[in-house]
């Protein structure tokens, strides 16, 4: 209850809000996310305090997840990949002139699954970080590496470009000073580099500027729409909800908050799987893709829902799963917390505000798109050629704020550059900026523990719990890196003969 009150408090309420809107906005426009709207905040954390900061960002990441469905169901575009499965059966709806209902049941259905996303982390933070205290120095190490394989090998399209993504970033991670002893290496002469590469300027480099680039490319294009929206459209009937079933909703949380708890899990992969559950067990599993209450309600439960399940990781075991936790691992850094088991344990009169701010932002979905649903749609209008330059000049601003240098502005355009050109030939992102925060900690691990060995490397299969995190590790790369494509080859040349 500490944790609402304080969030509640007027010095704290606004930063809430305020971060929600930021959120609403990035969600809303196509092409804007949830993880750059974090990422050109991060260097404003900077000057502010641990409570208002993270409060700001929870009130972004669940209302960027919940928003991209919004263009997604008006006009087929999504403004997050997140919003993808929604626009499945949101815009058929929009076609027939039920936009309304649509975006109405979408804003209770991310209510819902964010509530119960919140109320699930709140029950067993507490017990896994305990359980992680228990995890020695040769598990931790396997845990991390569980984390980058399995990231990489789900956010590619192809398990090669995700493992040389990651390398990629395990690289930069290794520029500087060495970790167990005062030598510096990897920095080219540069005294700038002795520093290594700050997380600032590459968390802005691989998804603000590259992102600019990318947009340049692709051109902007306005988007027009003309459909009306009444208030009171908006809200769902009781006879709609119990058409849905409430065994769809609180499914779909489950399944949601369970996908975001797994390394590389996120939103699109959650919306994904409950849609499919849904349709799967449906009573008309044929009226899926037409336009139905019932797989919007599963998506967005399942995909606000993930938000609470990915922060158990990364809170209690200091894992991001994806690319806006590893940024919220970022501003936890900044704000001197180290996330881990005692994070949970010992710093919980800073954590459990952040625990409290998550589950009001999900009710602040619903309230939102009653009090201004008529007008979000107007955001994805803008000009893009006037939004794009502002939020590079953001983005230059705050490379430079984080560490007052145009080094940082540079090292930011580099890994910009980098990061676009990776883009272009279908390498993801993600596991690059996951070997880059945590590269230092794989290596610090694994050094230790060779240390404690007297350099036997048999320490991390000897010990239970890390062989059977490396065991996991194999069975994801086997199943998802390596037997599920060749399942999709196979269907493939199947249906084109």
């Amino acid at each position: 209850m500490r944790g609402f009150v304080v969030v509640f408090q007027p010095t704290i309420f606004p930063y809430l809000v305020g971060g929600f809107f930021i959120g609403l906005f990035f969600g809303t426009v196509p092409g804007l996310t949830a993880t750059l709207a974090i990422a050109l905040l991060l260097p404003f954390t900077f000057g502010m305090k641990t409570v208002p900061a993270l409060v700001t960002i929870m009130g972004i990441y669940m209302a960027g997840i919940y928003s991209g469905s919004i263009t997604g169901t008006m006009i087929n575009i999504p403004g997050a990949p997140a919003g993808a499965m929604t626009a499945l059966e949101g815009y058929p709806m929009m076609l027939r002139g039920e936009g309304a209902k649509a975006l109405g049941h979408d804003a209770f259905a991310s209510c819902i699954g964010g509530v119960i996303g919140a109320v699930i982390l709140m029950c067993v933070a507490v017990p896994v970080a305990r359980v992680a205290l228990l995890f020695q120095t040769p598990d931790r190490f396997s845990l991390v590496l569980l984390a980058v394989v399995t990231v990489s090998v789900v956010t590619g399209g192809s398990i090669t470009k995700g493992i040389v993504a990651a390398t990629i970033g395990l690289m930069f991670a290794t520029v500087g000073m060495d970790l167990m002893i005062p030598h510096a290496r990897f920095h080219f002469g540069s005294a700038r580099l002795i520093e290594g590469i700050k997380l600032l300027p590459a968390v802005i480099g691989l998804f603000a500027i590259s992102e600019v680039f990318r947009q340049i490319e692709v051109g902007w294009k306005k988007l027009d729409i003309v459909q009306k929206i009444r208030r009171r459209d908006l809200i769902p009937t009781l006879a709609e909800i119990k058409e849905i079933g409430l065994k769809t909703y609180i499914k779909s949380a489950l399944i949601g908050n369970f996908v975001g708890a797994l390394p590389g899990g996120g939103a699109s992969m959650a919306a994904f799987i409950a849609y499919a559950e849904a349709k799967r067990t449906s009573k008309h599993p044929e009226k899926y893709g037409t336009g139905i209450l019932e797989g919007i309600a599963a998506a967005e439960t399942a995909n606000n829902a993930m938000c609470g399940g990915a922060l158990i990781p990364l809170l209690t075991f200091g894992i991001p799963g994806d690319a806006v936790t590893a940024i919220i691992f970022g501003v936890l850094l900044i704000q001197g917390l180290i996330p881990g088991g005692q994070l949970i344990t010992e710093e919980i009169r800073v954590i459990a505000p952040m625990f409290a701010a998550l589950l009001v932002s999900a009710i602040l979905c619903f309230i939102s798109m009653i009090a201004f649903g008529p007008y979000f749609l107007r955001i994805a209008n803008l000009n893009k050629s006037v939004l794009y330059p502002l939020i590079a000049m953001i983005a230059i601003i705050g490379a430079y704020v984080s560490g007052f240098s145009m080094f940082q502005v540079w090292v930011a355009l580099v890994i910009g550059v980098i990061a676009y050109f990776l883009r272009r030939e279908g390498y993801p992102i993600v596991p690059m900026l996951m070997g880059i925060i945590l590269g230092p900690y794989l290596e610090g691990y694994f050094r230790r523990s060779l240390i404690l060995s007297q350099s036997n490397p048999a320490i991390f299969v000897t010990r239970p719990i890390s062989a059977a995190l490396l065991a996991l590790a194999v069975i994801f790369v086997y199943v998802l890196g390596v037997r599920q494509p060749y399942k999709v080859r196979k269907l493939e040349t199947k249906t084109a003969n």
